[in-house]
Order: structure tokens, then C-alpha cells, then sequence
């Protein structure tokens, strides 16, 4: 098992950056990561402008994975997610959906007792530990681990969690693949612009996968199989992730369109991931019952 510390963090996904870690598909890898402050935020006083804007969303990587080629798949098994025993969340004036309701900027720490997200002492909410940047390096250009794409980056979808395989694209030889950004909780939307921000360590188990041409980014769980579509108009995004799974169920699983979109319209949910970075994300969720025949 290999390890990388939070120290060997990148602030953009790039064909450009440099491995900290070379493994061969099969391994398994821990990533230690810092929250998406990089764990400037200490107290609920924190002063907003002593922040340092450039180091937002770090992902601890990248990691170069031997044999992976462009045109190939990565699957990432996420085997555990352990996270920190307080957690941090922010809003104010410009950030998230409500942010014009807001004059002053709001941090609150929260801490993480027995399985629950700590609010308030009326309001207790139970963790769903996720992961909120996770992708590889996109072909030619550099993308900031704020934003989401085709690549992965920040989708901030609650489903890439203990127990998902996520698949992504190898754009470039060895994928470069790097995560970061857990939440302790984190509802579909993340509308405050955070879940409970935390520090953790991810375990993950990386296979390079060659010869098929999903619509990617995927996720596999035990309940669904999932896409996932990124773009700057929400509707967009949810129409994208709807057209990928038809195309899936119809390459994948012998489906011809109309019963694909037909099992959709009955069986397929279309859900937001989150609604607040440059690119919205939305992804569909169809039960494995319905294609684990087929393909599974």
C-alpha cells in the first residue's frame, strides 16, 4: 500500500504536473488531504482577508499510473474515507445561492460526533463522508480544482463515497490522478458553496481499464450506476448526463435508444450535485437491478 501526504498538493488538474507517486494498476493508494481552505480556518473568527484565495481546493497528487494510455478508463475503487473530528462551513456576501442575502461573512466550525454533523444543539445531521475533487489531467489544458469537467475536478456529487468505483478518462499517459476536497456531509446542491468542509485520508484502489468507450465520468455503486455531466447551464448538464446513459444502455447494454430512454423516464432519476462552481454538475442514477443482466 502506498501513501501520499497532503503536503503534495496541485491547485489545477495540468498535463503539466509532476508525479509524486508512480504505481502500477491493482494498487492501492491512502491520500491524505487537507479541507478546501487548506486548513487556513482555525476559529469562527478567522478573518476572511487573511485567507489566502490562491491555495482554494487542493488535491493531493498527482499520482502516475503505469500502463494507463489515452483512450483508456480509470477505475477508482474507494475503499474508505476517514475523516477529521471538526469540520469547517462558510457563507456570506457573493458566496453560494444565497449570497445576496448576506452582509457580512458567516464561518462556523462543526464538529463530527457519533456519525453526526454537529449545526447547532438542536440540529444534528448524519454524516455521508464524500469526496468532492477527484479527476485525472485533461489532454492539453489546465483546469483548476475548482471547477468540474469531462475530466472529473470538483463535481461535489455525493455519490463518490465509501463503497463507489468512479470511473474517469486517461487523457494523458499515466492519467496523473489526484483527489482532494472531502465533506463530512453535504446535501445535493452544496447551496452555501460548502458541505462541512474537513480534512481526511481517502483510501482508493486504482485499475486502468482498456477497450471501452463509456461516457465518462461513471460511477458504479451497490445500489446504481450513474453519469455524471458538467456544464455552465444546469439544464444543460442534466440533459448531457440524461443523453450519456441513453448512449451507455444503448452501447453497453444492448438497448436500443427508445426502450433506454423509455427505462429512464420510469426508473431513472435525474439529480444536482451541486449548483454553486463555474460549471454545474448534475448527474442520473438508474438502479442496477434493471442492467445487472446485461452488463454487470
Amino acid at each position: 500500500m502506498y501513501r501520499i501526504n497532503k503536503q503534495d498538493a496541485i491547485y489545477a488538474m495540468s498535463p503539466e504536473n509532476k508525479p509524486v507517486l508512480t504505481v502500477l494498476s491493482g494498487s492501492t493508494v491512502v491520500f491524505e488531504t487537507c479541507d478546501c481552505f487548506e486548513d487556513q480556518i482555525r476559529t469562527a473568527d478567522t478573518d476572511f482577508g487573511e485567507l489566502d484565495w490562491n491555495r482554494i481546493n487542493p488535491a493531493t497528487g498527482p499520482v502516475y499510473v503505469e500502463g494507463a494510455e489515452p483512450g483508456d478508463m480509470l477505475a477508482v475503487h474507494i475503499q474508505k474515507i476517514d475523516i477529521a473530528e471538526q469540520g469547517v462551513m462558510v457563507t456570506g456576501p457573493g458566496l453560494g445561492v444565497a449570497g445576496a442575502e448576506f452582509t457580512e461573512n458567516v464561518i462556523r466550525m462543526i464538529p463530527v460526533q457519533d456519525g453526526h454533523a454537529v449545526l447547532s444543539d438542536s440540529l444534528r445531521i448524519p454524516i455521508n463522508p464524500m469526496i468532492g475533487v477527484i479527476g485525472t489531467a485533461p489532454a492539453e489544458e489546465s483546469i483548476s480544482c475548482g471547477t468540474p469537467g469531462d475530466h472529473g475536478g470538483n463535481m461535489d456529487c455525493k455519490q463518490i463515497r465509501e463503497g463507489s468505483t468512479l470511473f474517469l478518462p486517461v487523457n494523458v499517459p499515466g492519467a496523473l490522478f489526484a483527489l482532494g476536497d472531502l465533506h463530512a456531509a453535504m446535501a445535493d446542491g452544496e447551496v452555501a458553496v460548502c458541505g462541512v468542509e474537513i480534512p481526511g485520508e481517502v483510501t482508493v484502489k486504482i485499475d486502468v481499464v482498456k477497450g471501452e468507450k463509456w461516457p465518462l465520468p461513471m460511477i458504479i455503486n451497490e445500489e446504481h450506476i450513474i453519469t455524471v455531466a458538467s456544464e455552465v447551464e444546469l439544464d444543460k448538464a442534466a440533459d448531457r448526463a440524461v443523453v450519456n446513459m441513453v448512449h451507455f444502455l444503448n452501447e453497453e447494454a444492448g438497448m436500443d435508444k427508445a426502450e433506454a430512454t423509455f427505462l429512464l423516464s420510469l426508473a431513472g432519476d435525474v439529480r444536482i450535485c451541486q449548483i454553486v462552481d463555474p460549471l454545474k454538475t448534475a448527474r442520473v442514477e438508474l438502479p442496477r437491478k434493471y442492467i445487472n443482466s446485461r452488463i454487470l
